[in-house]
């Protein structure tokens, strides 16, 4: 099991690529008035969700469902 320090640093380094994609997707909106691809927006949805299972302890998931 990870430690609470490599799960932090893994929470990091997930929240900073996300970050950038989404950076990259709002300047194709704002900017290209361009919409993104429906797989680009699922694949972050993925990743999001990826997340969420790394940093809430599993009682409270269990209590979302």
């Amino acid at each position: 099991m990870a430690t609470a320090k490599e799960k932090k640093e893994e929470v990091k380094a997930s929240l900073k690529i996300l970050r950038a994609e989404l950076r990259k997707m709002h300047l194709g909106v704002t900017e290209e008035l361009t919409l993104p691809e429906p797989t680009e927006v699922k694949k972050l949805m993925i990743q999001m969700e990826e997340l969420l299972v790394v940093i809430e302890p599993k009682s409270s998931r269990k209590a979302k469902k």
